[in-house]
Formats: C-alpha cells, sequence, structure tokens
C-alpha cells in the first residue's frame, strides 16, 4: 500500500489567474484588495482544477495551492505572508521597508534581525543576489503595525475553505496553509511595547483563522518559516543558546494561538526559505528541533530533499519524537529543475519510515512549488512524488 502524500502548500498558479488577481482593484489603505466577482470565481474554478491535478499525480492530502492568496503588488511580498496583511486591521502601508530596514525592537539576548537584504548569507554572496534582486519586484512600501492587529479576515478564509470543500470528494482530507504569528509579526511595529507583545497580538488575531479551518474539518498548516531563517538575518550571528530563547517565543506563541484545536488538525510548516540562494549561513537542523518538538501539532513539514539539509534525516533519528508526532519530509525540492528519480524519493521516504514507522510519515514537498520553478517541472515532481510513494510503500 503507498505511503501517504501531500505538498507544503503553494502550487503553480494559472496564467489567466495570476492577471486576474493583478488586475484587482486596491481599497484606501493601499494593501487591502477589493472583492472581485471575477477573480473569486476563477479561483474557485482554478481551485477544482487543481485538486483533481494532484491526484492524478498521487497526492492523498490535496491542498488549495494557496490559490485564494492573492500575489499581487504594491506589497507583493510571496502570497504566502502577504495574505495575512488584507486579513487583519491595525497595519499601514508605510515607508519604512523590511527589505532594506531593520526592526526597531531589541529581542531576547540583545539580538536584533536585520533587514531581508542585510542576511548574512546575502553578505557573503553578494552578486548572486544582487541578480536575483534585480531581476524580481521589490516592495517599495510595506505594512507597518501602528494600531491593535484584529482580525477581519473572516470571508475570505471562508472563501478559502468553501472553494477546497467543494473540490474534495466525500471522505477525502484536505489543508489549508495559514501564517504563522512569528513569520507574520515579521513587520515594522510602531504600537506595541514589546516584540513579545506583537507576536502575542498576532497570534490571538489568526486564532480566528486557524479555527474556522479546523472547524471546517481541514487540516491546518502553519507556515512559519521564521523558525529557522530568522538565524541568517541576525548580523552578528547569536549564539545558540540565545536563538534557541528567540525562538521559543515563537513557538509559544504557536501554542497560544492553537490552544484546544484538534491537535491532530495541525500541522507545523519549517524551513530554511525558499529563495534559491547558497544558504550557507543556515541555523543547523539540531540546534532548533528540540525547541520546535515543543509546538503542540500533530505533525511537522520540513524540507529533508533540499541538498543543504537532506543530511539532517541522521538528527531525527536522535531526536526525542513524540510518540503522537507525524513527520512530513519534503522527499522533492523547489531547490532545483531537475526531476528527482522516483527510486530516490522512495529512498529519502525509507529514511524516515524507518525512524517512526510508514503510518506516521506523509511524503511532502521541501516547499511551496509555485513561482520557484517552472510549473511543468513542478508537475513532473509531484508525479515523481507519487511514484515514489507507491514504490516505499
Amino acid at each position: 500500500m503507498p505511503l501517504s502524500t501531500t505538498t507544503s502548500g503553494s502550487l503553480p498558479r494559472s496564467t489567466a489567474l495570476i492577471e486576474a488577481n493583478a488586475a484587482r482593484a486596491f481599497a484606501e489603505d493601499g494593501f487591502t484588495l477589493l472583492p472581485s466577482p471575477e477573480a473569486e470565481a476563477l479561483t474557485a474554478l482554478a481551485v477544482a482544477e487543481v485538486v483533481e491535478r494532484q491526484r492524478a499525480a498521487g497526492i492523498t492530502l490535496v491542498g488549495d495551492g494557496e490559490f485564494g492568496k492573492a500575489m499581487t503588488n504594491p506589497v507583493d511580498y510571496g502570497a504566502w505572508w502577504g495574505y495575512s496583511f488584507q486579513r487583519v486591521s491595525g497595519l499601514s502601508l508605510t515607508d519604512v521597508n523590511a527589505f532594506t530596514e531593520p526592526p526597531a525592537l531589541s529581542t531576547p539576548g540583545q539580538i536584533r534581525l536585520t533587514s531581508f537584504l542585510g542576511r548574512r548569507d546575502r553578505q557573503r554572496f553578494p552578486s548572486v543576489y544582487a541578480e536575483a534582486v534585480e531581476s524580481g519586484r521589490i516592495a517599495t512600501a510595506f505594512p507597518t503595525t501602528t494600531g491593535p492587529i484584529t482580525y477581519r479576515g473572516h470571508e475570505a478564509v471562508a472563501a478559502d475553505i468553501r472553494n477546497l470543500t467543494a473540490a474534495l470528494r466525500d471522505g477525502e482530507q484536505g489543508f489549508l496553509t495559514a501564517i504563522a504569528p512569528g513569520s507574520a509579526a515579521r513587520v515594522h511595529n510602531d504600537y506595541y511595547a514589546t516584540d513579545e507583545e506583537h507576536i502575542e497580538a498576532w497570534a490571538d488575531a489568526l486564532r480566528e483563522e486557524y479555527r474556522a479551518i479546523t472547524d471546517a474539518g481541514l487540516i491546518l498548516q502553519l507556515d512559519d518559516p521564521s523558525l529557522a531563517e530568522n538565524f541568517d538575518q541576525i548580523d552578528p550571528e547569536p549564539s545558540i543558546a540565545d536563538y534557541q530563547a528567540f525562538t521559543r517565543i515563537r513557538i509559544e506563541a504557536i501554542n497560544r494561538a492553537i490552544e484546544g484545536l484538534p491537535k491532530e488538525q495541525v500541522r507545523l510548516h519549517l524551513c530554511w526559505g525558499s529563495w534559491h540562494g547558497p544558504h550557507t549561513t543556515d541555523v543547523e537542523l539540531k540546534d532548533i528541533l528540540p525547541v520546535v518538538l515543543e509546538a503542540n501539532v500533530g505533525s511537522i513539514s520540513f524540507e529533508a530533499g533540499n541538498v543543504r539539509h537532506e543530511h539532517e534525516f541522521a538528527v531525527w533519528a536522535d531526536a526525542k519524537i513524540p510518540d503522537d508526532l507525524v513527520l512530513v519530509p519534503g522527499v522533492v525540492s523547489h531547490a532545483t529543475n531537475v526531476v528527482e528519480h522516483p527510486e530516490l524519493v522512495a529512498q529519502r521516504i525509507r529514511r524516515y519510515t524507518d525512524i517512526v514507522g510508514a503510518d506516521r510519515v506523509i511524503a511532502s514537498t521541501d516547499c511551496g512549488l509555485g513561482g520557484r520553478i517552472h510549473p511543468d517541472i513542478a508537475w513532473a515532481k509531484l508525479e515523481a512524488l507519487g511514484e515514489g510513494a507507491r514504490r516505499a510503500g
């Protein structure tokens, strides 16, 4: 019997869907999208199609491809994160730019996040990243927290739920992604007195979105690349003890936000950032996994095919993994255009089934495939994932 399979969220969007989102108008605040019946109808159709295509590729736990999370300017900071700006109150569009200006608040151990363009990996490889910046779009304005963070995305998350559930077959499970508090709070803050208070406010607000998803019977995937990638965004490099304390605040915020929700319906996605770069200053998994395992979630999705972190399956073998935790390793990667051979996929899967058993492993993608590789390659990778799971089963 083949193992269960899933994705980590983002899948390639059609040209029509991208154009429809780009044509949408903004409210006076500058980053809230106004309703568009045309775009909403197209999104519903696109979700139905992407769910069916996942099934055909051998994916058993399907998602909506994050199609309800529009990628738009002027705040085009990735749909996985930028969508949250549209679903809370308390933000204002300012000239303060997180790409170039670091947050103002100090953090535990007196460590501080740099700007996104100040990452240590970028400093080590300036020519490599200069090419990436020139070829991409960088927002010139950015949301800043200027008032109390409160949730207002009820209609939007209801649409996400409605589109996915309509595409599911009887008895079929699906999942929706939502940003975790620590990653959401990586905007500038001019309102809350401390970093901790800012993150807690995001946790309290986003809890409404989380509950809506789990109440609908869907799996909630909490996207929190900040847990690992923040390490590269601290200069000078912090001690591991200080970074663990810094990260624990973000894990505590997750636990605050999901308290009382069905544990088996909550999945945490951990990654080192899906941008294409050297990643030589990534924190090692062994240094953060003990803290990450403090999250009260039913499963953890993580990069296991990315060549910078593939070797770290040995860390899981030595870890104190809770008996009820399901592992969701990425066994095909967004970081290469090479399509993994199904036998390699099967070998990667077996590394984890050997640790916790086949019933506690769901094979997945490293990170979101949408926007990182050509759509045809992305779907070929999902087919390799499906076939690899059949061989490993």
